[in-house]
């Protein structure tokens, strides 16, 4: 659980610092950016469509990239996850800085694309049996399970029924809640530097993990 605690809170801070220094892209919630794309379409807005299907694109293809690398390179998923993350997280900032020019505050859509390849990465952290154990970034699914929980809980259960979600849940919104802090210091370059250098920890970390997943 420590280590779905601490990549949780990494998935929360970069979602936060992609929204905060952004023109308001999701990058850890793909239910909002099909919603955009569709409705930027039928709306005319044909440059949010276009973005949100973008954004949709490159954290599909992180998922991707992430897994093949697990198939045929790394036994550890969380290991290899970070990897991934803080690689694409690091090619963000390098991408922001040479080709955006944007001063530091606000990030521009070439580097949160690879923010958002970054975060599809991170949510192939825990696999079981084949399938994502834990969706770290998407929280929707989380809140599903805490209800239920706490519902087994309530008619005769016990406590772990829905603790680990609440633990989950509540990692995620610490990591967007200082994200959201962060963001009110300093600019967006150097907030990506800082979650580069929190994913790179993560290898450290995940390197020497021995906790199965969940």
């Amino acid at each position: 659980m420590t280590m779905v605690a601490f990549l949780s809170i990494l998935a929360g801070f970069i979602g936060a610092a992609a929204y905060t220094h952004s023109a308001g892209y999701f990058v850890t919630f793909m239910t909002g950016n099909t919603e955009r794309a569709l409705l930027g379409w039928f709306d005319g807005d044909y440059l949010l469509a276009v973005g949100a299907i973008s954004l949709l694109f490159a954290f599909g293809l992180g998922v991707f990239v992430a897994s093949l690398l697990r198939r045929r390179l790394w036994r550890n998923g969380h290991y290899g996850a970070s990897v991934v993350t803080t690689v694409a997280l690091a090619a963000a900032v390098v991408v922001d800085y040479v080709v955006s020019r944007t001063g530091g505050q606000e990030l521009g859509f070439v580097p949160i694309m690879f923010v958002a390849f970054a975060v599809g990465a991170l949510n192939t952290a825990f696999v079981k049996n084949g399938e994502v154990s834990v969706p770290l970034s998407y929280v929707t699914g989380t809140v599903v399970k805490l209800g239920q929980g706490i519902e087994s809980h309530v008619s005769g259960g016990s406590v772990r029924d829905w603790l680990g979600y609440g633990l989950q849940y509540a990692a995620f919104a610490t990591g967007a809640l200082l994200g959201g802090v962060m963001s009110m210091l300093v600019g967006g370059e150097m907030m990506l530097i800082v979650a580069t250098g929190v994913s790179a920890s993560a290898i450290l970390a995940t390197s020497r993990s021995t906790e199965p997943a969940p």
